[in-house]
């Protein structure tokens, strides 16, 4: 499968990143890739390990006369956001990805590409086979459920890595290099709302919202793209005059992508069908107005349930009215920009992931923000709102920002490589995303690190697509980098 990409240039890192498309490897099931590196090492004669969590490292020997120069961590994830669209069923935990070229574009058919950050792992195992380069010691690290918790950074052991020097090969963008990055939590709220049975003259139905692009939660949360949760909430709060009562809901499916499609059951006096047709058009057509540019395919329709009012209860019209009020409140998307870095988000929050099934409320949003105070706030306003309608609120899988260091030689020696090898001085950037790099630097200090990558797009949605002339470029800085630091020689 994917035999296409032995064709693209650099064959190495396609070579690998193949492996990885063929590979099923969601946050959590990462287990069978593992498994393949590991033999892969085998192989190849190259020394492996894991931590306690899981996490892998594979380490290339230095070259003779290079014992001594410091090592190099590089270091990715394994695991990939499985979004796909919904005419296109994809069994994430079984079947291999289907690429494509198109126009210069790497993309998978109707699914996430897994670029993020498949094509840092592969370049990463490229470095460790290249032949053609000289190094001190090189050890990769392969983490575990970046996307979902980064819990395999998070529960990293301490005093396993030996290098000096960490290359976080998880940024998307040419040109750029990251020297800092947002840190965050999620947000988890929980809530048991009162229900009761349909009136004689209620019917149901259920509204979907779709058609939106969806993105990165924390890279493109700024782009002013559609969120459909807030956007069907918005619709249902348009509703409150025919006396409509939530049945079930769900929107979003992963706290750090920007939901594409939310679904709501209503029941409805039947009277009002005519009236309910007619506000959802009206809401559509204003939508399209706003998002024109940005998110021009945003749908709403409305059909008749799947369940019916003998099958099923809807909460009380007050427990709906509270609910609906709440989410329509709720924080969503860019808080506020930093100050000290122009042009940066410092503090923002997705309403990723909310559900209502059988009176059972949840809502999972990811806040992020350069300041650790400003995410601890942001999360007090959720607790702070939704204890107005009873529910609980906790925060979880919290990690730190990662702080930016403009003077360090690692940096330094990657600034006059990109001159050297690509023409220009790259751009100093620090990311409003969750890279690992503030939680490993936590546990290792000494590392100087930096990150950057090739270019990707579209990154957690199906629409996720890599540039290939951008990887080309991103191999030839890295392999470049790697050999620069391996000669011994100050930056």
């Amino acid at each position: 499968m994917n035999d296409h990409l032995l064709t693209l240039a650099p064959e190495p890192v396609w070579r690998h990143f193949r492996t990885l498309c063929n590979t099923p490897r969601p946050s959590g099931h990462e287990a069978q890739l593992v498994e393949v590196l590991e033999r892969w090492a085998d192989e190849k004669g190259l020394a492996h390990d894991r931590d306690s969590y899981g996490n892998l490292r594979i380490r290339r020997a230095a070259s003779p006369g290079r014992e001594s120069v410091p090592g190099i961590v590089l270091q990715g994830h394994l695991d990939m956001v499985t979004q796909a669209n919904a005419d296109h069923p994809h069994d994430f935990l079984n079947d291999p990805l289907e690429t494509y070229v198109e126009n210069g574009w790497l993309y998978a058919r109707g699914t996430t590409l897994g670029a993020d950050n498949g094509l840092g792992v592969a370049a990463a195992l490229a470095i460790l086979e290249a032949d053609d380069i000289e190094t001190g010691p090189v050890e990769a690290l392969f983490t575990l459920e970046e996307e979902t918790s980064l819990q395999g950074a998070l529960s990293l052991d301490e005093d396993w890595l030996e290098g000096r020097y960490l290359l976080n090969l998880d940024s998307e963008d040419r040109g750029e290099v990251y020297i800092g990055c947002a840190g965050g939590a999620d947000v988890v709220v929980d809530a048991d709302l009162p229900m009761r049975g349909c009136d004689d003259e209620e019917v149901m139905r259920q509204i979907a919202l779709t058609g939106l692009v969806g993105g990165h939660s924390g890279a493109d949360i700024h782009k002013e793209l559609g969120n459909a949760n807030q956007l069907l909430v918005r619709a249902l709060r348009a509703l409150g005059e025919l006396e409509i009562r939530l049945v079930d809901y769900r929107g979003g499916t992963l706290r750090n992508a920007l939901p594409r499609e939310a679904f709501a059951t209503i029941a409805i006096d039947e009277h009002h069908l005519p009236a309910l047709e007619l506000r959802l058009a009206e809401q559509q057509a204003l939508y399209r107005e706003e998002l024109a540019g940005v998110d021009d395919n945003v749908t709403l329709t409305v059909a008749p349930a799947a369940t019916s009012c003998e099958e099923a209860e809807a909460l009380t019209d007050t427990a709906t009215q509270l609910l609906v009020a709440a989410l329509h409140a709720a924080p969503y998307g860019v808080e506020r920009m930093s100050v000290e870095v122009p042009g940066v988000v410092e503090t923002s929050n997705n309403l990723g992931v909310v559900s209502l099934e059988n009176g059972r409320f949840h809502l999972c949003a990811l806040v992020r923000s350069l300041r650790d105070s400003a995410t601890q706030n942001l999360a007090d306003r959720f607790a702070a709102l939704f204890g107005l309608i009873g529910a609980q609120t906790r925060v979880e899988n919290a990690y730190p920002g990662w702080t930016p260091s403009a003077d360090s030689t690692l940096l330094t020696r990657f600034r006059r490589l990109h001159q050297e090898l690509i023409g220009e001085d790259p751009a100093v950037e620090v990311i409003h995303a969750g890279l690992e790099c503030g939680i490993i630097g936590g546990k290792y200090p000494q590392l100087e690190m930096i990150s950057f990558g090739p270019v990707i797009r579209g990154a957690h949605s199906p629409t996720e697509r890599t540039e290939l002339a951008s990887v080309e470029e991103f191999w030839k800085v890295l392999k470049a980098l790697v050999a620069d630091i391996g000669s011994g020689k100050a930056a």
